[in-house]
């Protein structure tokens, strides 16, 4: 295994670009190197990115939203509170990554990157119109971040390409955003389903919505019809209803020993009605 520590994304993009056999980026390294130590795979050309200037930064962006570092841990996320106060949904997605031990390595690029379709942070970001900034051959360009993965363990970035960072736009005046999950356990596991929410109100009325759903299908989904069954409405009991049912009609899940299909589908629908609630009322202040 050939161990890389370049000193600018161009220069990590070069070598996985030129890269002939199994390429692995290192920043937290709470995926890849369990992955090593469970013999899961070992990488011809291990690339660490912990060393470039700029990836443990959490940094305000012309636009007056965020740009979060390939490498920022979930622990400086959480300890962040001018993001934390923005979207606290997208944070506290990330700080259910793990163990105490854990946040402090984890990070929300190699949560997306690994390619779970049960990764906290997913849906969460998805939901908060997050993009992936992307440096590869080609340059540079920014790809929504459901489009990112494309199936398990599987992503749409080219060869040689990189993530460099998550930005997340200002929030919107009167919105929120929040995300739910149910595991079998108090902590630490995996999402057995997950969703985010984030809305924006004007007075009572829902104007602007996303809706997010984790763990019931190949990779994340952006679920359009269950953010409109909410916009327009005061998110009654009508409109918590048609969401649910969108949700749940959303989903694509498997059977396996931390839930059934039924079971997972009808999840989907509760954490829907209760993170919309949550992002609704986050969104008044």
């Amino acid at each position: 295994m050939r161990y890389h520590t370049p000193e600018s994304f161009e220069d990590a993009s070069s070598i996985a670009a030129a890269a002939s056999g199994t390429t692995r980026f290192l920043a937290g390294g709470t995926d890849v190197l369990v992955q090593l130590r469970s013999e899961l795979v070992e990488p011809d050309d291990l690339i660490d990115i912990k060393n470039i200037p700029g990836v443990h930064d959490i940094a305000r962006s012309d636009d007056g939203g965020w740009r979060i570092g390939a490498a920022v841990s979930g622990a400086q996320m959480m300890a962040h509170a001018e993001l934390k106060a923005d979207w606290p949904g997208v944070v506290e997605a990330t700080d259910l990554i793990g163990s105490t031990q854990v946040q402090s390595r984890c990070t929300m690029v190699g949560n997306l990157c690994n390619g779970s379709p049960a990764a906290d942070s997913v849906p969460a970001m998805i939901a908060a119109g997050a993009v992936a900034n992307v440096v590869g051959p080609n340059g540079a360009r920014d790809i929504p971040v459901e489009d990112v993965p494309i199936g398990p363990g599987k992503l749409s970035l080219e060869k040689g390409e990189v993530v460099t960072a998550i930005s997340i736009g200002a929030r919107p005046k009167h919105s929120g955003d929040a995300y739910l999950r149910f595991i079998p356990r108090t902590e630490m596991d995996i999402a057995v389903v997950g969703c985010g929410v984030c809305l924006t109100r004007d007075g009572d009325k829902i104007t602007a919505a996303r809706v997010s759903l984790g763990a019931v299908a190949p990779t994340a989904l952006l679920v359009k019809k269950a953010a409109d069954a909410i916009i327009g409405t005061a998110l009654d009991d009508a409109a918590l209803e048609a969401l649910a049912s969108a949700a749940s009609a959303a989903c694509n899940p498997i059977d396996d020993k931390r839930g059934t299909v039924k079971f997972r589908i009808h999840v989907a629908g509760v954490l829907a009605r209760r993170a919309a609630k949550i992002a609704y009322e986050r969104a008044a202040k």
